[in-house]
């Protein structure tokens, strides 16, 4: 992921502060032989549409995310995971971000204390076992194709 890419999901985090910002990584079509390399060049905002304490929930609406991969699928592209905040709490997955993910896609939370990012760490759900499991990321300068922000 590009750099730039990290610095922006901590703004939108900063921004919503004290709710939880949520949105989309969106990178090349994974080939089968790189399946578990994942580059994300581009981000998404999405709107936090949950009707309660957006505090310590977020809801992305199915329409927003179909919309968004057939955009992506015309170009060639990929929604290839999801980031969002979490507001005064550590950068990983609750029990609820865990019922509530499929496996494969990249989940990235972030923890904002006091309105500051504090980090983030980035996970995959197990398909046997239903659990997370952090996966590695990577800050790059550059990457292939041009980063880009959208949304917002």
């Amino acid at each position: 992921m590009e750099r730039p890419l990290l610095v922006e999901m901590e703004a939108h985090a900063r921004e919503t502060y004290p709710d939880e910002c949520c949105g989309f990584l969106l990178g090349p079509l994974p080939s089968p032989a790189e399946d578990d390399f994942r580059p994300v060049d581009e981000l998404v905002r999405a709107q936090n549409d949950f009707d309660g304490e957006r505090r310590r929930r977020f809801l992305i609406r199915p329409e927003e995310l179909r919309d968004l991969e057939r955009r992506t699928e015309r170009e060639g592209r990929a929604v290839v995971g999801f980031y969002h905040s979490h507001p005064d709490h550590p950068a990983r997955p609750s029990l609820f971000d865990q019922e509530h993910a499929w496996p494969w896609y990249a989940y990235i939370v972030l923890s904002v204390n006091g309105g500051e990012a504090a980090g983030l760490g980035a996970f995959e759900l197990d398909p046997e076992s239903a659990t997370f499991h952090e996966i590695p990321i990577r800050a790059v300068e550059s990457i292939a194709s041009p980063s880009r922000v959208a949304g917002g």
